[in-house]
């Protein structure tokens, strides 16, 4: 028997207003302004890094190629994500959990500043050319130790923050006792504790190894060990950013179209399981690596298949929500319920665009995680071209379409149909600029042309001079590609300033919060146990790692030297 009574509590929110409390509005807003200064420098040191990748340009001699690698993977991948993340998970908790008490209120605040001063000397010292050690910041590179000291205040700050959002969270819970959580809070816990468990691994290489290694205080470090650490970390990260937009698509997009949820039940496992095998299948980013045993790069690559599931899982149950939504609105046929979704407005055009672009970008994760298909591209530009279209497309094309609604909802403004129009073009933009990108890099990377390399022509060899014949395979028209995608950020840029500052007053812009199918399953009280969930996770992550870092510890290698001739 169906107890409908928790299909209602887990949307009560709506009878919170469709609007987020001022006081956490204004601290939602002040993680979107760093996001998106950080977001335009960014793409500015990526197109600049493309057009001399392509050999079209010459950077001046105070500024290194390394040097704008490291800006744009730093500020787009870790900066611009991370805070619009934190941005938009406060809003939401306030949203659907009621307004952030004062004092936990206060922590986040804390949070942001701790986080906001590592940001600042992070890039200070990238500016600096002090810290151009790329985004993976690898040993045996190393950067001067202000740089490893903003990385570990960053962390920290996350740490807050998420604090903060577990406490509203727990709040919540000792309040409606008995009642299941609203899903937008479901998932946020899901993903603040992968954050955190993951997080722990990078942490401790840069307060145990990295920092002490700058400051002279050893001679050497394990760089297998610091490596792992990073990975253990750097998989989890991108489900880190992947998750908020899988609550948009679940949680928000259904309001959008004027539909509802085919299924909370699968929408909660999914982020359960992304929970528990996200982070333990760090080797498949190291199959290269000699010192790991065969049979646990195995293990995690299996585990890392496995992490496929809850995204099929993703896919079956979105694409169900928005078939019952068109046939709802009178759509027949095999395909005629596409006709009734509204395809003109960018609150949903934009993550539909990202949800698709999310099919060949998983199949591109599936051959990176093939041991034998790595060995062919791992070291080449076909994993910067996945890593666009994942990060750079699916997460970012996600995070556009919540802005476009989020932050008029957040300063007051309403969304208009110019800023509609403004939104659509900069979608398309971004999506012609990314093909004509990624497809290059991607193309280029099976002829075998290396990632984190400027301009060379390997002395006028053949091979290097292929990779700029042709129409895709071609460095220049990957440039091309990146000026395209920037002039795409430039209007997006300007689309916040717009939303922010320039649109008119009014509250019509609401904070979609979607409601479950009356047709769907009961959702299984156990699912909203994360003692079971955290438990099993940690199990996972013990058996995955205990024995290969204790070996790497034990058995390690003669440590390196620092290594910074890119930096001077």
């Amino acid at each position: 028997m169906r107890n409908t009574a928790l299909k209602v509590d887990q949307f009560q929110s709506n009878d919170l207003g469709t609007k987020v409390a001022p006081k956490d509005a204004k601290l939602s807003m002040a993680h979107i302004y760093v996001a998106f200064i950080a977001f335009i420098i960014g793409a500015l040191g990526g197109v600049l890094q493309g057009l001399v990748r392509g050999g079209l340009i010459e950077l001046p001699s105070w500024l290194g190629y390394y040097q704008i690698l490291t800006a744009h993977g730093v500020l787009l991948a870790l900066v611009f994500t991370t805070y619009f993340i934190f941005g938009f998970l406060f809003s939401g908790m306030s949203r659907t959990h009621g307004a952030f008490k004062d004092s936990t209120r206060k922590v986040g605040w804390v949070g942001y500043w701790i986080l906001t001063i590592g940001t600042i000397l992070a890039t200070i010292m990238i500016l600096m050319n002090e810290a151009s050690v790329l985004y993976t910041f690898y040993a045996p590179l190393q950067a001067h130790p202000l740089y490893y000291v903003a990385l570990a205040l960053f962390v920290v700050g996350t740490w807050v923050l998420g604090t903060a959002l577990l406490i509203h969270y727990f709040a919540w819970k000792k309040a409606n006792k008995g009642k299941l959580t609203p899903l937008f809070g479901h998932m946020t816990v899901a993903t603040i504790l992968m954050w955190i468990i993951c997080s722990i691994g990078v942490a401790a290489t840069v307060l145990l190894q990295m920092l002490p290694w700058s400051l002279g205080m050893t001679d050497s470090i394990n760089v297998l060990l610091s490596r792992t650490l990073f990975w253990y970390f750097g998989h989890p990260l991108v489900y880190f950013w992947l998750m908020p937009a899988y609550i948009a698509w679940y949680v928000c997009i259904p309001k959008i179209i004027g539909g509802k949820l085919f299924s909370d039940s699968l929408a909660r496992l999914a982020f359960i399981l992304l929970l528990l095998f996200s982070i333990p299948v760090g080797f498949h980013h190291q199959l290269m690596e000699s010192g790991i045993s065969p049979f646990w790069k195995f293990l995690q690559t299996t585990l890392t298949f496995m992490v496929a599931i809850p995204s099929l899982l993703t896919a079956f149950s979105i694409f169900a929500t928005l078939e019952s939504a068109g046939r709802a609105k009178g759509g027949t046929g095999l395909f005629g319920w596409m006709k009734k979704l509204p395809w003109g407005d960018v609150r949903f055009f934009t993550p539909f665009m990202a949800m698709l672009i999310f099919i060949p970008a998983g199949i591109g994760g599936l051959i990176n995680a093939s041991f034998q298909m790595n060995a062919v591209v791992h070291n080449t530009l076909w994993i910067v071209g996945h890593f666009h279209l994942t990060v750079g497309s699916t997460v970012l094309l996600t995070f556009f379409g919540i802005s476009y609604w989020l932050i008029p909802n957040l300063t007051g403004r309403k969304f208009t149909p110019y800023l509609n129009k403004l939104g659509m073009l900069q979608t398309w933009l971004w999506m012609i600029g990314m093909f004509i990108m990624s497809g290059s890099q991607h193309l280029l990377g099976f002829f075998g042309a290396p990632r984190r390399t400027a301009y060379t022509t390997y002395q006028d060899h053949p091979t290097a001079l292929d990779w700029f014949q042709g129409i895709f395979i071609n460095q220049v028209t990957m440039a091309i590609g990146g000026v395209i995608l920037f002039a795409a950020a430039a209007l997006m840029f300007y689309n916040f300033i717009y939303m922010t500052f320039l649109a008119p007053k009014g509250e019509n812009t609401e904070f979609p919060i979607g409601e479950v199918s009356t047709d769907a399953a009961t959702t299984p009280r156990i699912f909203d146990n994360w003692k079971v969930w955290i438990a099993v996770s940690i199990v996972l992550i013990l058996f995955a790692y205990t024995i290969p870092l204790y070996d790497m510890i034990v058995n390690a290698p003669p440590g390196s030297a620092p290594f910074n001739y890119l930096i001077k």
